[in-house]
């Protein structure tokens, strides 16, 4: 069904897997308009609860496709469809997955750079394989981090070191990543995948709407006062009566 990667669906758990591996899954604005088709897909199919997001091969995005990017800064196309930086991927979906109703688990199977760090930090939980490689390589090519990562970056790392990685554009082992919270866990390369759908199923047998609700009170909560956390608390948990109390009421 797709160009650039396989949706699989089974037990409640989506799992999306870029599928360029003799590229190192480079990301492609058709890379692009694959992930945002099979994202939304997956978020009207109620019996998903959970989403994995990983590469095939030996990595799991290894930065943009330079012949994209080499078009892009050319100003020539580089084929038919959206040229890079035009695509709906880059221009506004990271908004929409930091904000997506239910968990998002990326699973860093290997070499994470420039997008494909970007691409993973609005995911939920992060796990990265031992021998998974990450870089804010932007500099090195001239153009800047995208994606929402001038802030999600810093929220995740804090500032200084997320200044030191853009800057720098150096490339970090998983256990480095693992120090400065950049990823949750680390594992060795063979249990990557099974230890990210464990957690997806744990994540699944969970009320959905009790998970959505608690995605946005965190992510309001992480940047607001005591008091605005606890008022947004309350009016949350009020939301989420209310949509029991309807569907019931319809059921």
């Amino acid at each position: 069904m797709y160009e650039t990667l396989r949706l699989e669906c089974s037990d409640a758990i989506a799992t999306i897997t870029l599928d360029r591996p003799e590229k190192l899954n480079a990301y492609t604005p058709q890379m692009g308009e694959d992930l945002v088709h099979a994202f939304r897909a997956v978020q009207g199919d109620a019996k998903v609860r959970c989403v994995v997001l990983t590469g095939e091969g030996r990595g799991f995005c290894a930065g943009v496709d330079l012949d994209a990017l080499k078009a892009m800064q050319s100003g020539k196309a580089a084929g038919p469809g959206p040229q890079l930086g035009e695509e709906e991927f880059v221009k506004g979906f990271a908004l929409e997955l930091f904000e997506y109703p239910k968990p998002v688990i990326a699973a860093i199977n290997g070499a994470a750079i420039g997008v494909g760090v970007t691409m993973a930090l609005p995911c939920d939980v992060r796990i990265a394989s031992r021998t998974a490689k990450l870089g804010l390589t932007f500099a090195k090519l001239g153009i800047l981090p995208g994606l929402g990562s001038t802030h999600l970056l810093p929220w995740i790392v804090g500032l200084a070191k997320a200044q030191e990685l853009v800057l720098s554009a150096r490339v970090i082992p998983a256990e480095e990543a693992l120090a400065i919270g950049l990823v949750n866990q680390v594992v060795e390369p063979e249990a990557l995948r099974d230890t990210a759908r464990a957690l997806a199923t744990e994540m699944a047998a969970c009320d959905p709407d009790a998970l959505a609700f608690a995605k946005r009170a965190l992510q309001r909560g992480a940047t607001s006062d005591m008091a605005e956390a606890m008022a947004n608390e309350q009016a949350s948990s009020a939301a989420l009566r209310e949509i029991r109390a309807k569907r019931a009421s319809e059921g």
